[in-house]
C-alpha cells in the first residue's frame, strides 16, 4: 500500500514539475514577443546622443523606452546606472530580456537587450535600431556583464 502511495504522490509531483515547465517556456516566449513588437516599432531609428525618442536614441535611452513600453518598467537613464540595476547575470545564464553591457571605447560603454540564441537588440551609433550577434568580434572583445532585470 506504501508503494502504491508514493508511486502516486511521485506522479503527481512530477505533473506539477512539467506545468510549471511549461509556464515558464510559455513566459520565455511572451517575453520574447513584447521585445519583438517594440523592435519593429522602432528598427531603424537613427542614432542621436542622449535620444530618448523616435526621432533619434542612444543606446540607453532606447532600452530604457523598450522596457517602458513591452513592461511599463522604469529604468535608470544612463548606461552606468543601469550596470547596477537588477541583478548579476552571467554571460553563459543570459535569458531574454537581460540587459548585455560592452565597452567598446576608452570613452564609452554601451547597453543592448538580450533576445536569446546570441542574439542582442541596441542603437547602434552607425545604423541606429537594429539587432547584433554577440559572437561578432567587436561585441565579444567588449563584453563587460549582464544584468537581470525581469
Amino acid at each position: 500500500m506504501k508503494k502504491i502511495l508514493l508511486l502516486i504522490l511521485t506522479f503527481f509531483l512530477s505533473l506539477v514539475n512539467c506545468k510549471s515547465h511549461k509556464k515558464t517556456v510559455s513566459e520565455s516566449s511572451s517575453v520574447k514577443e513584447k521585445f519583438e513588437q517594440v523592435y519593429q516599432k522602432y528598427k531603424g531609428v537613427k542614432y542621436r546622443y542622449g535620444g530618448t525618442t523616435s526621432k533619434g536614441f542612444d543606446c540607453s535611452g532606447y532600452v530604457q523606452r523598450v522596457y517602458k513600453e513591452a513592461f511599463n518598467i522604469d529604468l535608470p537613464r544612463t548606461t552606468k546606472a543601469m550596470m547596477k540595476s537588477g541583478k548579476k547575470v552571467s554571460k553563459n545564464d543570459l535569458q531574454p530580456g537581460d540587459l548585455v553591457f560592452f565597452h567598446p571605447t576608452r570613452k564609452y560603454y554601451h547597453v543592448g537587450i538580450y533576445l536569446g540564441n546570441g542574439i542582442f537588440m541596441h542603437a547602434s551609433t552607425s545604423k541606429g535600431v537594429m539587432k547584433s550577434k554577440m559572437d561578432l568580434n567587436y561585441w565579444k572583445k567588449s563584453y563587460v556583464t549582464a544584468r537581470r532585470i525581469l
